[in-house]
């Protein structure tokens, strides 16, 4: 063969062996490529991990156990029993503490919820105003909420209510009689909700940084055309206002329907069932008279209850102002 010939060859040879190289060197540097890639793509999701465990073990699980035990007779004990939509039956049809505690709840929320609004309100009104030392009148107007409803607060607020009370106590010294707040079944739902009413400061936050965010612009106009204060408070606060007015109404009307604590503290549904709120029936069935399927058939019964709330109230919705109406 002639050395033109052989050169040719070699040649070749060496083309080849450098695609080769160049080959191998570019599939190695693209693994690592393809695996960031990878990494960044589903960063997010490592870190959902923890909150996706989490509400499948402590929500979602509960969640369809408790509608499956609402369909069984099941005591703890022994292993539920199928019975279908038995307890709902019951529950509608010969329940009747089902109703005068579904009754009973819904009185509390309605004298509950607009009370603290209104007092949350005209705390953060207050609280709004650019006077000396304010922040730290804040800070004291928002501690009940920290600790408003823990279990000493309501053995607290029990003390404070009963027939030699402080409350007690004061009335008798401005010449009047005392009252059986928590004795007389007139007077206890009302004191209970009181409690419910105090613990206004996380409701008193939101609406006070609504306050703030209002334009001062619109207050500077409405004087020029002289506009008086209330006028101002009905046509300019109240619908700057009514996205958190709104907000609040929901969170807390369901907040009340859920109310347990207070009320199993102070009067344990007494007196004579006046205070036998709906939360409190349902930890009765379930840990008392241990019929647990009855308690979580009651339990999805308040959900649908608040489910259709929400649908309702978003429905009638239609006097909050949003900035883009």
């Amino acid at each position: 063969m002639s050395g033109g010939g052989i050169s040719f060859i070699l040649n070749g040879v060496k083309l080849m062996t450098e695609a080769i190289g160049s080959k191998v060197k570019l599939s190695g540097s693209a693994r690592p490529f393809k695996r960031n890639k990878f990494i960044k793509k589903y960063q997010g999701l490592f870190y959902l991990i923890p909150w996706i465990i989490g509400l499948l073990v402590f929500q979602l699980y509960p969640l369809i156990s408790s509608f499956y035990y609402s369909l069984t007779s099941y005591n703890m004990v022994s292993a539920p029993v199928f019975v279908g939509f038995r307890n709902y039956i019951m529950m509608f049809t010969q329940d009747t503490q089902f109703w005068r505690a579904l009754g009973i709840t819904f009185r509390y929320v309605l004298f509950a919820v607009p009370l603290r609004l209104l007092f949350a309100l005209f705390i953060a009104f207050i609280l709004s105003m650019k006077v000396r030392g304010i922040g730290f009148f804040r800070t004291v107007y928002y501690l009940p909420s920290i600790i408003g409803s823990s279990v000493a607060v309501s053995f607290l607020w029990s003390f404070l209510f009963r027939p030699d009370g402080v409350v007690n106590t004061l009335i008798k010294d401005m010449g009047f009689p005392g009252v059986y707040f928590l004795g007389d079944p007139k007077y206890a739902l009302y004191t209970v909700s009181l409690l419910s009413v105090w613990q206004f400061g996380s409701t008193m936050i939101l609406f006070l940084a609504a306050l703030k965010n209002i334009p001062e612009t619109l207050y500077e106009s409405s004087r020029v055309d002289g506009a008086t204060m209330p006028r101002m408070f009905i046509k300019i606060t109240i619908p700057m206002l009514s996205p958190i007015i709104f907000f609040n109404l929901l969170m807390q009307t369901f907040m009340s329907l859920q109310e347990f604590t207070s009320v199993y503290i102070m009067t344990g549904g007494g007196p004579a069932r006046s205070t036998y709120l709906y939360p409190l029936k349902i930890y009765e069935e379930a840990f008392k008279h241990f019929k647990m399927g009855y308690a979580s058939a009651m339990s999805w019964v308040l959900f649908v209850i608040i489910a259709i709330l929400a649908v309702v109230l978003f429905a009638s919705s239609s006097w909050v102002y949003y900035g883009d109406n």
